[in-house]
């Protein structure tokens, strides 16, 4: 994804879980999580693809994001663990809590 489209994903992603009620943790996300990405990319891929007219042409009949998701239950884990985890991937970019790879 080019760099403004993967920005304004971002910023899409993020009004969905705040209109949610749903808090990003770098990048992970809480509360029913099948449906919550459900909405969260069928949200992002309309709009994304209203406001780009070139991503509506490149995946006509196609899904913009894909299909599958990962998500798992933290149990005794700290949020300063997982916290840890995630900043230490392998994006250099440790400014953002919510990291687009390019």
């Amino acid at each position: 994804m080019p760099g403004h489209i993967a920005v304004r994903a971002r910023e899409l992603i993020r009004q969905g879980c705040e209109a949610r009620g749903i808090i990003i943790l770098q990048g992970s996300v809480g509360k029913a999580p099948s449906k919550i990405m459900q909405y969260l990319k069928g949200r992002s891929s309309r709009l994304l693809q209203d406001e780009f007219p070139e991503l509506k042409k490149r995946y006509w009949g196609r899904h913009l994001w894909a299909r599958g998701y990962f998500c798992a239950t933290v149990g005794t884990v700290t949020e300063e663990t997982i916290r840890n985890y995630i900043a230490n991937q392998l994006n250099e970019n440790k400014d953002e809590i919510f990291k687009i790879e390019e």
